[in-house]
Formats: structure tokens, sequence, C-alpha cells
């Protein structure tokens, strides 16, 4: 793995891997839904779109046309703290895919009707999101978890902002966040790290080095959202705050949720699946952001079973506190190492990676120290992180379809307490 940084703050980090003819090749940016203030919402999801509309000397279709001429495939997402802009193709056409990742980036037109297209293709995203409850349980989970804080708001955007952003919102969000040093060039599979560089030179060496966006700092606040609907399946989504990626437990909140709720042999799945039958999905994940994080638990059940279930999710968080078993704690270390061993043997999974160690540490830390630090957590930190979660953590909760007979957020903190 090398990392270099060019004199305007552009960083490119990359990683060989022998015997592969491909390569993932793309550029992460540090901004995403995080950075956007209110007027601004879904503002960075829409310039994503926009990215491949067209750019100063090609279209769309061009776009499109030469990555896939070659056998490659392009693609781009947003999340709440990143946005990415990614290609996956054979090893002769990794200058190509730089190329047109650069020109999307650094020239796009944002033509008037352009916007309108994508602007219609957007509200059809929300909708289908709001038309899928696993899908907007989530987005209300975060409302809850974070408030009227940018942190709080969804990605997509609300409707009624998406509809008024204009080519001046673009470009105003680009002039902010799109600075060389919040643009990372990872790469992995069959690259040259010495010739990623020197392209990255040609290409963003230009940019003027500037001052980074603002990210302003998060605070849990919690409470509860319940939406009554005539729904097949009550959804159900509990968000307990944990620790951001910088703190040292983050990997006890890991190996927790894996404990609790990570697969067929996890707590919550052997207790609700399988012994009482009221559920077909549930499961828990620990998730982080720079400064803040939580565990996330969602199952749904039918109308009739829904109170059993919340009621028996509490009670399964509050048991682990006092009886995690070594061997639980040893399985689910096992788990994440595996994971994060296998993930390794994709290079769109490594070109990740490597973007958002530098993303976070600046540096990319080496996989044994990483697998030392999960080896490092005891039976004890799992237990005392547990005891800390199921009665201290500040909660939120989200409900969505025939609810009406869940416990509300009142009663779900007393049965914690008690």
């Amino acid at each position: 793995m090398e990392v270099t940084e060019l004199a305007n703050g552009f960083r490119v980090v990359s990683e060989p891997m022998p015997g592969l003819r491909s390569a993932a090749i793309g550029i992460w940016i540090a901004a995403g839904g995080r950075h956007e203030r209110p007027e601004q919402n879904g503002v960075a999801h829409f310039l994503e779109h926009m990215a491949f509309k067209g750019t100063e000397k090609r279209s769309a279709l061009q776009i499109a046309e030469l990555i896939e001429d070659v056998g490659g495939y392009i693609n781009a997402y947003t999340s709440r703290e990143t946005t990415a802009y990614y290609a996956r193709v054979l090893e002769e056409d990794v200058p190509l895919a730089l190329d047109v990742l650069g020109d999307i980036i650094l020239n796009p037109v944002f033509t008037p009707s352009d916007i309108e297209v994508e602007r219609g293709v957007i509200l059809q995203e929300i909708g289908q999101s709001a038309d899928t409850p696993d899908d907007v349980i989530f987005d209300w989970l975060q409302e809850q978890s974070y408030g009227d804080q940018p942190l709080g708001r969804p990605i997509l955007g609300p409707p009624a902002r998406v509809a008024g952003f204009g080519r001046e919102d673009l470009l105003e969000f680009v002039a902010e966040h799109y600075g060389p040093g919040e643009l990372i060039l990872s790469a992995a599979g069959a690259v040259d790290h010495d010739a990623l560089v020197r392209a990255a030179e040609e290409i963003f060496g230009h940019m003027a080095p500037r001052p980074r966006g603002i990210m302003l700092p998060a605070r849990f606040t919690g409470g509860e959202i319940r939406r009554e609907k005539a729904l097949e399946q009550a959804h159900f989504a509990l968000a307990l705050e944990g620790p951001g990626y910088r703190d040292e437990s983050v990997y006890t909140a890991q190996i927790h949720a894996c404990v609790l709720g990570g697969g067929m042999s996890s707590r919550l799945f052997q207790e609700i699946r399988e012994r009482r039958g009221l559920c077909y999905t549930i499961f828990a994940q620990a998730g982080s952001y720079d400064d803040t994080g939580a565990t996330t638990i969602y199952a749904g059940s039918s109308a009739e079973g829904i109170s059993e279930l919340v009621d028996v999710t509490i009670d399964e968080m509050k048991r682990a506190a006092d009886d995690i078993s070594p061997e639980e704690v040893a399985r689910a270390r096992a788990q994440m190492k595996a994971g994060l061993l296998m993930g390794l043997e994709s290079p769109s999974n490594r070109a990740e990676r490597l973007a958002r160690l530098v993303q976070i540490w600046g540096e990319v830390q080496p996989l044994e120290d990483i697998i030392a630090r999960i080896d490092a957590v005891t039976t004890g930190d799992v237990r005392e992180f547990a005891a800390r979660l199921a009665a201290e953590a500040p909660a939120a909760l989200a409900l969505y379809g025939p609810v009406s007979g869940a416990p509300d957020f009142a009663a779900l903190q007393r049965r914690r307490a008690a």
C-alpha cells in the first residue's frame, strides 16, 4: 500500500493485488449529506446524479459508452459523510477510467434541461424509498436520533427541497466541499502507484488548495416516531448511542452487535425467530460516524407479535450484560476477522477501505493492527459495553405499520431501567 499527497492536498492511495487483471478505481470525497446546510438538504446526492449527465467535452451517453465499450462499469453513491465516484475496468483501461472520473467531477456542465430530467429521476427515487417500509424506517430513525441536525436529515432530501434546486445550488456545494484536500483517489488490483500519481497530478494538480468545508458536531437526541399504516408487517427499529469510529470502544461495539444480532447463531435470532417465531428478519449492527455512532436493531413482526418482540429485544439486551460468554465473543471476533479478510479479496472493497482509512486517519493502518485490536476485546469489555448500552445509552425508537399494540417509548425506557 502506498499513499502520496500532491502539493495541493489531493491524496492518492493504492494497493496492487498480484494475479488480478482488473482494477477498481475511484474518487472519494469527504462531503456528503452531513455537510449540507438546512436549505441544501439533498444537494450532495443531486450533485452525484448530475455528474453523469455530461461534461464540457462528453455527453452522458459518451460517458457511459466509453466505460462500457471496454467492458467496465461506472457508478457513484452518496452517504452521510462521503460521496464516491468509482469504476471497475481491466488493467489497460485504468487511465481511461481515471480520465472519465476526473472529467465528471471537475467539468460537469449542469445544463438546465438535464437538471429538470434528473430532478424527476430523484423524485422517483424518493417515492420508491417511501414505498419501502424497511428503507423509510431507517430515515425516520436517523431523524429521531439526531433531530434537526445535518446528520438527522435524509440523504435524498425532502421532495419540496429537491424540487427547487438549480444550477447555482450545485455549483455552490462544489465550491464549498470539492476542494483538493477533500478528494482521495483510491485504487486496488492491477494498478501502478507511480502511474496513478502522475495521472492525478495531470488531472487534479491544477486545483488550488483551500480550507476544507465545515462539518458541525453531532448530538444524539433520541425519542420516538410512530406511524400507523395498514401494512402486512409491523416494523421496529431501535438505535442506541454508540462510539464514533475514532473511539477506542468501536471494536467492542461491533463485537457486541455481532453477539446480539449479527447472524443465525446470535441471541436475538435464536430467541425471537427460532424459539418464538415472531419474525422473519431481525438483526443488530454497530455503525459509526466521525464523532458519534449507534447500535441499531431492526425487526419486522405481525401486529399481534410486535409487543412481545419489542419486550423480548429489551430483555435480551439486558441479559447480554450479565452472561455473554467467552465462546460468543470468540465467535464474534472470528466473524469480524473473516468478514474483513474475505472482503479484501474484492478490489472494489479494498479500494473503498483504503479511501475510508485515509479519510479518517490520514494513513492506511496495517491490517495486522486492526486484527490485533479485534483480538484485544475481552468478554469483560463486551459485558461492560452491553450494560451501558442496555441501561444508560440515549435511545431512539421508530415504529411503522400496524403498531398500535407496540409499547411506546416511555414503556420501553421503563423496561430498560427495571
